[in-house]
């Protein structure tokens, strides 16, 4: 396993067969366009795993990339956690488009993640939110992405599916006030009203800040709305951007259950 100091370096090593199965899922449906180059399988698995050596072998032929048998010392020099049930895949990079030429959908749910701190925070995120039915996340030029593999990992996949588009914030909300979108923010600031008091209707773009930061001001006075999260007590402590996400996407959901929506 690679040293701590190591854990958030660039990575396009994904691990375990979630991650891997997700990059497959995700070129063939034209949503991601990452390769990958080459698959490392620990030879002691291959009794165990012959069902995911054979579409492995499967997926080989027809994606361009080569499977070849290694051991557990050298897989797990690779790797930063210990659940990639000795399989991993070597990748390439992928490219995000600009919010200029994202194909942004009529009736739609995104999300922008602005100013998350951590990548397993933001790949937990990325979990709830594709399971909550957004179509797409938006993300400023900094972000977690370089740590593909721990984000992959720790969204069980959700980060290879989603369509991602990168931009500044600002540009962001104004691309989507263009296309007839409201736009919400997720904030504890005074103005905000609770998210259970208010009616939230597609299209919608969501916009999330890290537990530190927040959101900033220049994109906040650019929202329609700024809800916020009631507390059962007197807590002071803000909610994990993953764990506000979660109630946010999936009240939207709820709100929104009748409404037209692919």
């Amino acid at each position: 396993m690679r040293k701590e100091a190591e854990r958030f370096a660039d990575s396009t090593v994904m691990e375990g067969m979630v991650s891997i199965r997700a990059i497959i899922r995700a070129r063939e449906a034209g949503t991601n366009n990452r390769k990958i180059i080459k698959v490392l399988f620990d030879r002691e698995k291959k009794k165990d795993k012959a069902r995911e050596l054979a579409f492995l072998s499967e997926k080989a032929e027809r994606h361009g990339f080569t499977v070849e048998f290694s051991d557990a010392k050298t897989i797990g020099a690779m790797v930063v956690g210990s659940s990639h049930g000795g399989i991993v895949a070597l990748c390439g990079e992928r490219t995000l488009v600009p919010v200029s030429s994202l194909k942004i959908k009529e009736n739609g749910f995104y999300v922008m993640l602005d100013g998350i701190e951590d990548p397993y925070n933001f790949g937990y995120c990325l979990r709830s939110l594709y399971a909550a039915g957004a179509d797409g996340v938006l993300v400023g030029p900094r972000s977690w992405l370089s740590a593909a593999g721990v984000v992959c990992r720790a969204s069980a996949g959700a980060s290879e599916l989603f369509e991602i588009a990168m931009g500044e914030p600002a540009d962001v909300v104004d691309a989507f006030h263009a296309e007839g979108y409201e736009v919400v923010a997720a904030d504890l600031s005074r103005e905000a009203v609770p998210v259970y008091d208010t009616k939230i209707r597609y299209p919608i773009l969501l916009v999330v800040g890290g537990e530190k930061r927040g959101i900033r001001r220049a994109v906040l006075d650019r929202c329609d709305k700024v809800v916020s999260l009631s507390y059962g007590r007197r807590f002071g402590a803000a909610l994990s951007a993953a764990s506000a996400a979660s109630v946010l996407a999936f009240e939207i959901f709820r709100q929104n259950r009748g409404a037209l929506h692919d």
